[in-house]
């Protein structure tokens, strides 16, 4: 993987393992030389995965809507500042410049963007990993609902498969470079009699 989106929070949390974690990730992307994209924030656990990936040396694409740049304030250090008319180009830009995505912990814009990636993985228009870093079992009530998504045939096995959990940065990005995406098509049907 060249690059990666990794979402997440603008507010930092109050947990410090979800500080310890970004700040991990971010080091072991620039290590790897794999380019960081982002929403282009100096704040929070977005700016500090920014700021990790740069003070190890890594680069950094930040992307940001002009409609944000008062209220999330524009990371001033990065290799690359984008700036963008709304929302959804900047999933649109995020998207078209990375071959892998991450959610780190964070509210409802970090859960609506890592899930319209999976969606868009579901519907064959990419065959890039999608992995949550599920620190100090964050994510597990997600994971919960995958499952129960999964068991009312709602969601098909092979595609529940596609999101990849890990509770530490090094076990993710290992599943990250070994995946593979599914190879059917997204609709569940039963059988007519």
């Amino acid at each position: 993987m060249k690059s990666v989106a990794v979402f997440c929070g603008s507010s930092f949390g109050n947990d410090p393992a979800f500080l310890n974690a970004t700040r991990e990730l971010g080091s072991a992307l620039a290590k790897q030389k794999t380019r960081l994209v982002y929403g282009g924030a100096k704040v929070g656990l977005m700016g500090l995965i920014a700021d990790s990936v740069l003070e190890n040396g890594g680069e950094v694409t930040g992307i940001l809507p002009r409609l944000l740049m008062t209220k999330e304030i524009a990371h001033e250090s990065l290799t690359e500042l984008l700036i963008v008319e709304s929302m959804h180009e900047r999933k649109t830009k995020m998207f078209e410049r990375s071959e892998g995505f991450i959610a780190l912990p964070g509210g409802f814009g970090t859960l609506e963007e890592v899930v319209e990636i999976l969606t868009w993985g579901q519907l064959g228009l990419h065959k890039f990993p999608v992995g949550f870093l599920n620190i100090n079992g964050y994510y597990d009530s997600l994971f919960d609902l995958f499952e129960k998504m999964e068991s009312a045939e709602l969601l098909k096995s092979v595609n529940r498969e596609m999101v990849l959990f890990a509770e530490d940065v090094p076990s993710l990005l290992a599943k990250m470079r070994a995946y593979k995406a599914p190879a059917v098509g997204k609709w569940i049907t039963k059988p007519t009699t």
